[in-house]
């Protein structure tokens, strides 16, 4: 059967139920398997590997009794090639976990249709597709007054490290968020992002020159000027040349 291979796993069979008719009816899905609980959507991913014919992705609910969607994402993520992974939750508390575990995307019940069908483009833009561009990585989590929203890439302008923490400066204003800049760098490596700084990640489309005075090095985005530091010049002096040819 053509089409992605994906299971479903919710302990509420509504939501299950809703789920799996949504994910039958996305034209890049050939074939949904659902589970009601952890340990026996294990069983079903284990035969699917014995088979030959593993589960592209996993579509899962995260509070579950016995093995709930945190521990089974973690423990399919050590898998040697590892379904992708699409939480699909009521809860917003856990969007920054899901991230640090690499899941394609963090959708909130009810789903919406629309938003299904974008975590189904994430999961067919398989690296190394060549008939499929690159999908671009996964938002991030924010909280405003209480309320998460994804900011994605392509919004971000540049951003700073304050600890474990970073701050995105984007166009509407700047988002504190709890992760790493080393691991927010790596997970955008491939969406345009170069590291100038320690403390820097910067959007190349963002840089709007580069400026050489007194020995440093520094670039202007969105008409604020940032430090290159001397270990990054050469690199993100070859980058912008590039850009121009």
């Amino acid at each position: 059967m053509n089409g992605l291979r994906v299971l479903a796993i919710d302990d509420e069979p509504p939501a299950l139920d809703d789920l799996a008719y949504l994910l039958r009816g996305d034209r890049r899905v050939g074939e949904v398997t659902i589970a009601r609980e952890g340990a026996a959507a294990l069983r079903v991913l284990d035969r699917a590997l014995a088979d030959g014919r593993p589960m592209d992705a996993v579509f899962l609910d995260i509070r579950m009794p016995g093995l709930d969607g945190l521990v089974l994402g973690r423990l399919l993520s050590q898998f040697s090639s590892p379904p992708k992974i699409v939480f699909v939750t009521a809860y917003d508390e856990h969007a920054v976990e899901a991230f640090e575990m690499k899941a394609t995307d963090y959708l909130l019940k009810p789903v919406r249709p629309e938003r299904l069908s974008e975590a189904i483009r994430r999961v067919a833009d398989r690296p190394g597709d060549a008939a499929r561009p690159s999908a671009e990585p996964a938002p991030v989590p924010v909280e405003l007054s209480g309320v998460t929203r994804f900011v994605s890439p392509g919004e971000v302008q540049y951003v700073e490290a304050h600890g474990d923490y970073v701050r995105l400066h984007t166009a509407s204003g700047a988002h504190l968020v709890r992760i790493p800049l080393a691991a927010l760098e790596e997970r955008w490596s491939d969406a345009g992002f170069v590291r100038i700084h320690r403390s820097l990640l910067v959007a190349v489309h963002h840089i709007e020159h580069l400026r050489l005075y007194a020995g440093r090095c520094a670039v202007q985005v969105a008409g604020v000027e940032l430090t290159v530091s001397r270990r990054h010049v050469r690199e993100v002096r070859n980058l912008l040349l590039r850009r121009t040819r």
